[in-house]
């Protein structure tokens, strides 16, 4: 936590000294209002991260996409990764009248909703069904959106602390896991699901029809008008707490934000949570970040794949409730630790199960999928996404424990940040590498490695065909889970260390700010 000098004392803040807010029990009786509606900024939140997530699907299904393309889409997912770059900012800068966070939510949603307007009217040119898509233009507006989107986190998770009765803090890790949740499942189904002819015709309608329900440019219309509409609903009905009330309110301009910044980064306790933050998920980067695409490439249609992943987000929704009377305690990294190695285990099963998936689902030289395939689909994504849920839930429940509510947007966006960064650097390397660790050669020709487009036109020219000899998946799964391995080995008494240090060693001694 962080709390200010004010000469050459140093006051705790109330948050830390008063044992009967900290002693007493999460009720979120009186606090349910607060609860929903923090549950539903978030899940309007998830509403473009479910579209960006839903996009390399689309994508892969079309057969001018290369990995190589695809590592280039993972780059909309740094915004989440920068944001700290922008924290203090939005922590320094706000209309008082408004209110600390809803001078940033309030713009930054109507932007949100005039971005998905603007989107409507391109996205059949730049995601056309018969050419190469658009990857830059794409690339170029989503990171945009996750720029808004992050904007709007820093906003939200800042108001999570105050908005929340002191002893209702770490529910604000179950309003975000549940809420981002349900904004990604549907955004993501709707993107894949409701705009798939094959799907419509197949399920949702009685008369086979060309197009989806939807089309994407009629969906982004829909999620414009909605931001725009929810936004006013609580620019005008929401009133935020004036923050000058609180007993430990400081108000810092842009400068000392960015000092604070610099000071929480240099306490021992944050820099060994941000080494284990930045590699943590290097083990379960290949598994999290390829498998779908691997399966989509062996010939599972992706709108099954989006069906599956459908029941998944139900479990998602679900667990963060169950699991929070485990995460809100006191030593919420306990969770976290039992569930490493169980995940990093589990990457075997993807790995095994991709492996066979060209045998099981193949039948006379076409793809015929029987029941059991997409039974055994859904019990590895099932365990899969419960490990992951519960590790998430367990670092945000962490995250809100030692985070000070006065500084909150900066010292949650720290943390959130050192989690997203590691995050994307080992997703965006583990997509790129996979062309890389793979290696191929002509049917006919064993000195023809098809590496370049030339080459492989070549062999197919000749009558060959480009066959994988070292498949690059299979290769970054087992490195991956090595390195995850040892991760674990190392990290593991550092995090339980972590967890069980007192208030103390998470305050900053900052100077008065001068008037």
């Amino acid at each position: 936590m962080t709390v200010p000098k004010l000469g050459d004392e140093l006051q705790k803040p109330a948050a830390v000294t008063d044992d009967s807010d900290s002693a007493e029990k999460p009720n979120l009786k009186g606090d349910w209002l607060n609860f929903f509606l923090l549950l539903l900024l978030y899940t309007m939140q998830g509403i473009p991260l479910g579209i960006a997530a839903a996009m390399p699907i689309i994508l892969q299904s079309n057969k001018n996409v290369s990995y190589k393309d695809q590592a280039l889409f993972s780059l909309v997912a740094w915004p989440f990764s920068l944001k700290l770059i922008w924290a203090p900012l939005v922590d320094a800068l706000y209309v008082q009248k408004m209110g600390r966070r809803k001078s940033w939510l309030v713009p930054v949603q109507y932007l949100m909703g005039a971005c998905f307007i603007y989107m409507a009217g391109n996205i059949d040119e730049w995601l056309p069904e018969t050419r190469k898509p658009e990857i830059l233009k794409l690339v170029s507006v989503f990171f945009f959106a996750k720029i808004l989107a992050a904007t709007q986190d820093i906003a939200v998770d800042g108001w999570a602390l105050t908005m929340l009765k002191k002893n209702n803090v770490g529910y604000a890790s179950t309003c975000n896991s549940t809420g981002q949740v349900m904004g990604i499942m549907i955004s993501s189904v709707f993107s894949v699901l409701l705009t798939s002819e094959d799907f419509s015709n197949k399920y949702l309608r009685t008369t086979p029809e060309v197009g989806g329900v939807f089309t994407m440019k009629c969906l982004f219309y829909v999620w414009g008008i909605l931001f725009i509409l929810i936004t006013t609903l609580i620019a005008i009905f929401k009133k935020e707490k004036d923050n000058r009330l609180e007993d430990n309110h400081v108000k810092l301009n842009i400068v000392q934000n960015y000092s604070l910044l610099w000071d929480i980064l240099k306490l021992p306790s944050i820099q060994l949570l941000a080494i284990a933050l930045l590699t943590a998920k290097i083990g379960f980067a290949a598994t999290d970040s390829v498998s779908i695409l691997k399966l989509i490439d062996a010939g599972v249609p992706k709108d099954n794949i989006m069906v599956i992943h459908t029941t998944m987000f139900v479990v998602k929704i679900i667990l963060p409730l169950v699991v929070a009377k485990y995460t809100s305690g006191p030593k919420p990294m306990n969770v976290y630790l039992t569930a490493t190695p169980i995940r990093l285990l589990w990457n075997i099963s993807f790995l095994a199960f991709i492996y066979y998936t060209p045998t099981l689902i193949t039948m006379n030289g076409f793809v015929n999928i029987p029941i059991y395939y997409y039974a055994l689909l859904v019990f590895i994504l099932s365990i899969h996404d419960i490990l992951a849920n519960i590790m998430i839930v367990s670092t945000l429940a962490f995250f809100s424990r030692i985070s000070d509510s006065r500084f909150g947007g900066t010292y949650m966006t720290l943390l959130n940040t050192l989690s997203n960064l590691g995050g994307a650097w080992s997703s965006s390397v583990a997509i790129g590498m996979i062309d890389f660790l793979t290696f191929k050669e002509c049917s006919l020709d064993h000195k023809n490695s098809c590496s370049t487009p030339n080459l492989k036109n070549m062999c197919e020219t000749n009558g060959g065909d480009c066959v994988v000899i070292v498949n690059g998946y299979y290769v970054e799964t087992a490195v991956c889970t090595m390195v995850g391995i040892v991760w674990f080995f190392i990290f593991r008494i550092i995090l339980k260390n972590i967890q069980t240090k007192g208030p103390s060693d998470w305050l900053v001694n900052i100077k008065k700010p001068t008037s």
